[in-house]
């Protein structure tokens, strides 16, 4: 059993507590929050996340697990600490540092005893040197702290199973012996574990999620080719996927990659190459698609409805992927923006994250459901491809609107299935014809099928 501090308790944070508690460490979670810490104490779970609750509370119980404020006391007598905070984008895409910087600052004065320090978070290139610089600066003299960059891979929504499952855990140290330590803790994981040095560890993390980045946006791409050349997106990242070369995974063309990491890690991976005399243009294009494919659904509005003023608008989905609450770089908040500043009134249902979406859009009107959400309206969204979305009565939602415009921005339905139940469906690379409101009311008096009831 080894003895575990992790500074901060948000999804990374808070996810590798509970996990190195699960593989029986004694794990303290520290945050300066004191209301995060105290419903964490209480039991209350801050952040939606599938697992997570029951992992906390298993191992609180059988006090494998606590939280604290106090430093002093939560590093008291710990052998490795890990740095979870957050890193967000800074106004030029660089890495924010300034809680890892605290939290550092922090350890420095608090601890007690020898511990290997872990930077969890995503931090930049050369961040453990500096990292060790600044515990030299303000550690006791006799206290020795060996750093080791672990950078994290877990994707919200399936965070606990990543961490218990990973495909590998990468480690980066100039001290040997405490990489192996670190390692030793993630041997019952039976996984691969990759020791080299700091700023390789660090680049594997941008490098990786700049490469699933690329893959959203290329076949963006190639979906708006799909739609010019009448080829369907989801048929053409099929065909591709089959090829091992490739693989199926982030081939889903849509309304674009948002989130708590992908658009923070391309914009700082970008500012460093920048700053350091590259030129990194296939990360700006990356990053340009990206913007540009928030703003196809708007066009595709537009196209059927011609003016968006005085027109209502349902979403379907706020977060910025499913099973999470989490809105940070959602594309759902972009869109609502873009909606009201042409003056359409915004309607919206989220199944996770509508406590949070209140606090932030104050202009929006939330349903309890999507067909709540969906009645009178003049098109509705599918912002977030949830479960839940693919399951619904699709007669009774097509009855709730007040006329049957579905922009479908994450392709979970059939073109046409969706036209023969009456939609005008606009999908995103589907290549299929989509009506004026003249061409639909014709279709509509002439063709033979059965009428909605």
């Amino acid at each position: 059993m080894a003895r575990i501090a992790v500074i901060g308790t948000g999804y990374v944070g808070l996810v590798s507590s509970a996990c190195f508690a699960d593989l029986g460490n004694d794990v303290v979670g520290i945050d300066i929050d004191a209301t995060k810490v105290r419903l964490l104490e209480q039991g209350c779970i801050p952040i939606y996340e599938p697992q997570l609750e029951e992992l906390v509370q298993r191992n609180r119980t059988a006090g494998r697990l606590r939280f604290t404020t106090d430093y002093l006391c939560g590093l008291a007598d710990a052998e490795f600490v890990f740095i979870a905070v957050a890193t967000p984008s800074g106004s030029e895409g660089e890495a924010d540092m300034r809680q890892v910087e605290a939290a550092t600052i922090a350890i420095a004065q608090h601890l007690v005893g020898d511990a290997v320090v872990v930077n969890k978070s995503t931090m930049p290139i050369g961040a453990a040197d500096w990292v060790t610089q600044l515990l030299r600066k303000h550690q006791t003299p006799d206290i020795h702290c060996a750093v080791v960059s672990n950078p994290e891979f877990l994707r919200e929504g399936s965070a606990v199973a990543d961490f218990m499952q990973p495909d590998r855990v990468v480690l980066g140290s100039n001290d040997r012996a405490a990489a192996e330590r670190v390692a030793a803790l993630y041997q019952p994981l039976k996984c691969p574990i990759m020791l080299t040095d700091t700023r390789t560890a660090e680049m594997i993390k941008y490098a990786s999620n700049a490469l699933l980045a690329t893959k959203i946006s290329f076949i963006n791409e190639i979906a708006a080719i799909c739609e010019r050349l009448g080829a369907d997106v989801r048929q053409v990242a099929q065909g591709m996927g089959y090829d091992r070369r490739i693989g199926a995974a982030f081939l889903d063309a849509g309304v674009g990659y948002g989130g708590s990491c992908f658009p923070k890690d391309v914009r700082a991976l970008e500012h460093m190459a920048s700053v350091h005399g590259s030129h990194p243009q296939l990360l700006r294009t990356v990053m340009d698609i990206n913007r540009d494919q928030k703003r196809v659904v708007l066009q595709k509005l537009r196209q059927v409805l011609g003016t968006l003023q005085d027109r209502t608008i349902g979403l379907l989905g706020l977060a910025f992927k499913p099973n999470t609450d989490d809105l940070r770089d959602a594309p759902a908040l972009e869109i609502i923006h873009l909606l009201c500043h042409e003056g359409a009134s915004v309607r919206a249902y989220d199944p996770a994250a509508m406590d949070k979406a209140r606090a932030l859009l104050p202009e929006v009107t939330f349903g309890r459901d999507a067909y709540e959400t969906a009645q009178g309206c003049d098109a509705l969204l599918v912002i977030t491809e949830w479960n839940e979305f693919k399951q619904l009565d699709l007669r009774r939602l097509r009855r709730a609107l007040a006329f049957p415009l579905l922009v479908d921005g994450r392709n979970i339905y059939e073109p046409d299935a969706m036209t023969r139940l009456g939609f005008i469906y606009c999908g995103i690379g589907r290549g299929q014809p989509v009506w004026s409101p003249v061409e639909y009311l014709a279709h509509e008096t002439a063709r033979t099928l059965a009428p909605i009831s």
